[in-house]
């Protein structure tokens, strides 16, 4: 016999486990299923041991930059093992707490690879769970580049799980996962080399701040390249030999790491939609602007595996909290990705809300561009940081902020009070009547605006 429920949650990642606790508060009887351990991409294999990795590289950069200004720093290095294990204290608890969370609240676990096999019924580990409603909120997965020799790619996951950092790495793609990564082994000591298959590096965000992030990326060591197509990898007992072509040009690099940074997809293959009538195409699920599917109304999906809004873990959280108000209530929430802000947690880091000044013209807006190299300011030059710059955009007539746009020490934090004037609707002017707590990054904001 089937185990039935109002509920069934493929993914606990932050879309799957919101949906999970708002439906089981509302006395629904809840499953989740998950093939990897509890807690989803964020919290073990993404955004949480990224950080804590690229904190330690940030204060062994801080510390560096001022070395001969007060400071010795000699013998300042990282300890790959020693840092490993402190990134664990954090991800090795995790599975358990969060499975632990989940069962304090009645929510049914189960551990295994889903599989539909009816339009309300999902297959696991034998057995058979039915739901009035299914979630489909499985993530995402690294996407199939079709090149020979593609198992020899370590994945993002499985980098940071390394016990220790190899001396050359390569990282195919120079996106979030590339630049992030590229930054952190060049300052853990490794010879790094980043391949982009197309004209432009970062391709969401600004042009000038990344123009100016990619000069400090180089300065730093790493190096870069456009217009760069990997064709083939080869493993050899001294690691592998990565073949790429640039325009007529063939390349060959010899490294001891090749790492998948070319963009990931949504984790559907191994769920067999067509069972359930779920309709898909180019491996995207078909879903309607309540992310629910439009062959299948007991279906919904949320976070990474819609391909709705960007891939960040806050998404994947109104995702979660949009879909149980609408299974909860029927359709009425539509996810607003309209301002939502986003870094790249290199060293500085790059922070981007709103619109880019290019989206910004093909709308036919009318706006002021703010824009310096900030080099010389206080919040840079006091950590004797030599990349920093913005760009702001502000609406004519309105006065709102359209785009915001920040590089350099804190962005990732000051880029928050942006999405907050934005949201909020706060025009240009009243943000800079803001007193900040000087001297901050954040009081910088004024002269920005």
């Amino acid at each position: 016999m089937p185990n039935e429920y109002d509920l069934v949650v493929i993914g606990s990642g932050s879309a799957g486990r919101s949906a999970a606790f708002r439906c089981r508060a509302a006395g629904w009887r809840v499953a989740v299923i998950d093939q990897l351990p509890f807690g989803g991409t964020c919290a073990l294999r993404g955004c949480d041991p990224k950080k804590v990795l690229i904190g330690a590289a940030d204060a062994l950069d801080q510390v560096k930059r001022f070395s001969g200004l007060g400071v010795k720093a000699e013998t300042l290095d990282i300890n790959w093992p020693e840092l490993m294990a402190f990134k664990r204290t954090f991800t090795g608890p995790m599975p358990g707490e969060i499975e632990k969370g989940l069962h304090d609240r009645g929510i049914d676990t189960y551990r295994g690879s889903a599989r539909f096999t009816g339009r309300n019924a999902v297959a696991v580990s034998g057995e058979v769970l039915e739901g009035r409603f299914i979630l489909i909120a499985a993530g995402a997965e690294p996407m199939k580049l079709g090149i020979d020799g593609e198992e020899h790619l370590t994945t993002s996951d499985q980098f940071l799980e390394l016990e220790q950092l190899p001396d050359r790495v390569l990282f195919v793609g120079g996106g979030y996962i590339g630049f992030e990564f590229a930054h952190l082994s060049r300052r853990a000591g490794a010879e790094v080399t980043m391949l982009e298959m197309s004209d432009h590096f970062l391709g969401p965000f600004d042009r000038d701040m990344v123009a100016m992030l990619l000069k400090k990326t180089r300065g730093i060591g790493i190096d870069a390249r456009t217009g760069t197509a990997v064709k083939s990898i080869e493993k050899s007992d001294q690691g592998f030999t990565v073949h790429a072509v640039a325009g007529d040009r063939e390349l060959r690099f010899e490294v001891d790491l090749a790492v998948h940074a070319a963009g990931r997809v949504p984790a559907l293959m191994n769920l067999d939609l067509d069972s359930a009538g779920i309709e898909h195409e180019s491996g995207r699920l078909k879903l309607n602007d309540y992310l629910q599917s439009l062959s299948n109304p007991s279906v919904y999906a949320a976070g990474d595996v819609t391909k709705k809004g960007p891939a960040l873990t806050p998404v994947a959280g109104i995702d979660g909290d949009a879909v149980a108000a609408n299974m909860l209530e029927g359709n009425r929430v539509s996810p607003d990705y309209s301002v939502v802000a986003s870094a790249v947690f290199t060293i500085p880091p790059l922070a981007s809300v709103g619109l880019t000044e290019e989206q910004a013209k093909e709308r036919g807006l009318k706006f002021k561009v703010n824009h310096a190299d900030t080099a010389a300011w206080y919040t840079s030059h006091r950590l004797n940081e030599d990349t920093s710059g913005y760009k702001v955009m502000v609406e004519e007539g309105s006065g709102r902020i359209i785009g915001a746009h920040l590089l350099g020490p804190h962005s990732d934090e000051v880029i928050n009070i942006f999405a907050l004037a934005m949201k909020a609707g706060l025009p240009a002017e009243k943000v800079k009547e803001t007193l900040f707590t000087y001297p901050t990054a954040s009081s910088d904001i004024g002269y920005m605006l």
